[in-house]
């Protein structure tokens, strides 16, 4: 692909600009202008119950309510109100899992959200991170120009030196 130079002033101009929106909103979260909206009242509640239910004081309290729901129902000591297949107590796990499933997801999907805005920012970041190291390489380009350019006048100069001293000389 030809590359023209009106093309290529064009590509520069864009990752120009492009270059000074990322510096301006990295600036900006810096500063601490960008905000993250609060959450509301039921992505907290949601928060809360994840937070709860996904926990070893949960699963360990649970577990022991499981546990002497089951032996007070085969031993017999209060009554049998929930005799073996545990009918009662299969609905009321049916309940809790139908009720808990959509705040996990609720805070799941939020959390996904998160991650998806910090993998764009992450994306922007290394574009800003590919376009500052160009213009570092375009900068020490220029200077690595500039000293050859110098170098090839000093030995030119040399070389004219050299000349007139052999002519004078010789």
């Amino acid at each position: 692909m030809d590359v023209t130079p009106e093309r290529l002033d064009r590509l520069q101009d864009t990752e120009q600009r492009l270059l000074h929106e990322l510096r301006t909103a990295r600036r900006g979260q810096r500063i601490g202008t960008t905000g993250v909206p609060p959450l509301t009242r039921g992505q907290r509640f949601a928060d809360a119950v994840t937070h709860t239910v996904g926990s070893w004081r949960f699963i360990i309290i649970q577990s022991g309510i499981l546990a002497l729901w089951i032996a007070a129902n085969v031993v017999g000591w209060i009554g049998h109100w929930d005799p073996y297949p545990f009918i009662l107590l299969n609905l009321a796990l049916s309940f809790q899992a139908a009720y808990t499933a959509p705040f996990i997801l609720m805070s799941q999907n939020r959390e996904q959200e998160i991650d998806r805005q910090a993998a764009q920012e992450d994306y922007r970041i290394n574009i800003k991170a590919e376009l500052e190291i160009e213009l570092l390489h375009q900068k020490i380009d220029a200077l690595r120009e500039q000293e050859v350019l110098a170098l090839t006048k000093a030995v030119q100069e040399l070389a004219e030196m050299l000349r007139a001293e052999r002519r004078a000389g010789g």
